[in-house]
């Protein structure tokens, strides 16, 4: 398991080199998350079952005083001590001790999942807050641009070139960028809350994250043959095989148990008469066998068990399916996120030469605000969906890791 986790923190990281590495965060939050260690302590309880079912039944000790004395020949008989002890039948033990571990193992696939569900969570986390961050630089860098846009147009507009109302359109612009970019800082903030509280640290520690990512021109190989291997369908195997121990266990108990006993008798002495075996205890070994008669208890429980095998079997297929369309939904949704970046930094281009053409345009006089601010519009709508196919590209890729590798 140790293995799958190094690979897949490799996986979520390789392009991570900047800031607070992924991989760094990822380690933490395996170390400290609640819900792991809750995990980890459901498995060592069910672990521990083993040495509990690992007896036999308790040994019954008697005691029994004759209130009544019943005469004998060879004395009055005064108290009686007894003492018995039920073996299960043989295997009997040994076949709860499986059924006890291969429930332990299907408790252990929980701790796998689990680990697997936090690492996505993470690195989503990370990924949420690197797009917002690229945000906040985008709506920072736009807003410096406008500025140098207003200074333009007010000396165009003491010139008379300009209407005083291209000024105010340029401000209005400016503050509702600066608006926007103040959102995102509460965003952020936001989202920083949650992903300490997966790392099970303080709220306020501050995450600084990757300043650039880039979607990687040749694309990953997906391994969906893999999803057959993966922890949430192996934890059906586990569950399946639990069943099978089970109903072994349910065949050993339908058996018959052998028990073994010792009663003694005290006898007194008869006062009156002299003979040798004047007073002798009474020594009486025993053994007896408890044999289920009414077994319909058995045989029910060995159809429960095969209906379980077949509910176990459906549910697994169901999750498989599930699996196999998120599974194919990601990969199409990551390959939709690259194709969209592509696009979007073509249109990125063209829109920044349309800016240069008007900018060119200031230098004869005839320069237009209006246009000025469309294509600055432009600019910042291709820049924010290039950041969010960014964001989506890796977001799918965390699912695909989870279910492929």
């Amino acid at each position: 398991m140790k293995k799958i986790i190094l690979l897949s923190i490799l996986f979520f990281t390789c392009w991570v080199t900047h800031a607070q590495k992924l991989e760094t965060l990822i380690r933490e939050a395996l170390e400290n998350s609640p819900e792991i260690q809750k995990f980890e302590l459901q498995h060592s309880i069910v672990s521990e079952k083993v040495n509990e079912v690992n007896t036999v039944p308790n040994t019954e000790l008697g005691l029994g005083y004759f209130v009544s004395e019943p005469e004998t020949r060879t004395g009055a008989q005064r108290f009686k001590i007894s003492a018995r002890q039920m073996i299960p039948w043989f295997g009997s033990i040994t076949a709860r001790e499986n059924y006890v571990k291969s429930v332990a193992d299907a408790k252990y696939e929980d701790i796998v999942i689990a680990k697997r569900k936090l690492l996505v969570a993470v690195s989503q986390s990370y990924y949420v807050l690197y797009a917002n961050k690229a945000k906040q630089r985008v709506l920072s860098e736009n807003i410096d641009l406008l500025k140098t846009y207003e200074i333009l147009a007010l000396n165009s507009v003491e010139s008379g070139m300009v209407s005083p109302v291209d000024v105010l359109r340029l401000q209005m612009r400016q503050n509702e960028l600066e608006q926007l970019r103040e959102v995102l800082e509460q965003q952020y903030l936001a989202e920083q809350t949650a992903l300490n509280k997966l790392l099970n640290r303080d709220k306020s520690v501050g995450i600084q994250v990757v300043s650039e990512l880039e979607i990687p021109s040749d694309d990953t190989v997906v391994e969906e043959e893999k999803l057959s291997l993966h922890p949430e369908l192996i934890k059906y195997d586990r569950l399946y095989q639990s069943v099978e121990q089970s109903e072994l266990l349910n065949q050993k108990e339908s058996k018959s148990m052998i028990g073994f006993g010792l009663d003694y008798i005290y006898v007194e002495k008869r006062p009156d008469m002299d003979f040798s075996d004047n007073g002798k205890d009474v020594l009486m070994p025993m053994i007896s066998l408890s044999i289920p008669i009414f077994n319909k208890k058995y045989k029910s429980e060995t159809r429960q068990n095969q209906l379980r095998q077949l509910e176990i079997e459906s549910q697994k297929q169901e999750r498989f399916n599930k699996l196999e369309s998120i599974l194919d939904k990601s990969v199409k949704d990551r390959n939709s996120a690259a194709i969209s970046y592509r696009t979007q930094t073509r249109n990125l281009e063209q829109a920044k030469n349309a800016e240069e053409i008007l900018l060119k345009n200031y230098e004869t006089g005839t320069i237009d605000f209006i246009d000025v601010l469309d294509i600055q519009e432009l600019q910042l709508k291709f820049q924010m969906s290039q950041i969010e196919s960014i964001k989506s590209y890796y977001v799918q890729s965390t699912i695909i890791n989870y279910l492929s590798s």
